[in-house]
């Protein structure tokens, strides 16, 4: 069971926004707690709560753009229209309602690669969509904001690194044109439902830039995560492209080992996990160990 004072804030929020709208939100499981909350209601409909109500356009284009993908046949979750079909704002967090997808299995390495193929090749849709002009920003926001959680010589050290890379992936060349982007393409954001099939949850990070973005967090996942070398190889035969042999490789994968640690500095005050992690995280990046194993939940006892 997640426990801490983030986990009761965000139940508060969840039980508050189901009295308002009339949605019975008792006997409601918190599934996780990471950059977002998110709830099982015991109707089988999925909340997700996010931190600010900055987000709102961002959410809103996240439910078009999956909206959009589920006419024109894409694998992908579905927003709860018939619940609310725009996020609600409550006490600084942003709730939005998805429908609940029943899951066999855990999805593989090649149909993460399939199914990023099949979206980086679907046009830009005919509406308003965020560019990924700065993935350092949220981090950068974090550092500033949440300075409880740091010390001086942390912060510091955090300020000049995330110039550094910003400068970096300023210079960096895409391979090509940018593309609709899921912007959080990790494994576990992939669902394989009783038929087999898998789709994509989670569009909270939807822009469009390059493609790059979106393969990164599977090699990612070999370096800090325990996927497999063979995993990798497994997603990029599927994708039809191997991030390894890009020229930028090396710098993304440093601005993505930056990006991981923004989450559990604007968690850590209130989740026990995240100021657990925080730490470890900030240790092998200062200390510039590019194999130390994070977690993404507790590690087994004994494991530091």
């Amino acid at each position: 069971m997640i426990r801490g004072p983030l986990a009761e804030e965000v139940f508060g929020v969840l039980h508050a926004v189901g009295d308002r709208i009339g949605v019975n939100t008792r006997g409601a499981q918190l599934l996780r707690l990471r950059s977002n909350a998110v709830f099982k209601l015991t109707s089988g409909v999925i909340v997700r709560i996010t931190a600010t109500p900055d987000l709102i356009p961002q959410l809103n284009a996240g439910l078009a753009v999956a909206r959009w993908l589920v006419r024109r046949g894409f694998p992908s979750v579905r927003p709860a229209d018939d619940i609310s079909d725009e996020p609600i704002e409550h006490d600084g967090r942003v709730v939005t309602f998805w429908q609940y997808v029943p899951v066999s299995g855990r999805p593989t390495t090649r149909e993460l690669g399939r199914i990023l193929r099949h979206l980086h090749d679907q046009p830009v849709p005919p509406f308003p969509i965020k560019r990924l002009a700065d993935p350092l920003a949220e981090v950068r926001c974090a550092v500033e904001n949440r300075s409880e959680v740091l010390t001086p010589d942390q912060r510091a050290w955090l300020r000049d690194r995330i110039e550094e890379l910003t400068e970096r992936w300023n210079s960096l060349e895409s391979c090509g044109p940018p593309v609709l982007l899921h912007g959080d393409a990790w494994i576990d954001n992939l669902l394989r439902r009783h038929d087999g099939h898998a789709v994509l949850c989670d569009w909270d990070g939807v822009a469009v830039g390059p493609r790059e973005w979106d393969l990164v967090h599977t090699y990612h996942g070999q370096r800090r995560f325990g996927l497999s070398a063979a995993d990798v190889d497994e997603f990029a035969r599927a994708y039809g492209s191997d991030l390894r042999r890009w020229s930028g490789f090396g710098t993304l994968m440093e601005i993505r080992d930056m990006y991981a640690i923004g989450i559990h500095i604007r968690n850590a005050a209130g989740d026990p996990f995240s100021r657990r992690e925080l730490p470890r995280r900030l240790d092998s990046l200062t200390r510039g160990d590019g194999q130390a194993r994070w977690y993404l939940a507790e590690p087994p006892v004994g494991v530091r």
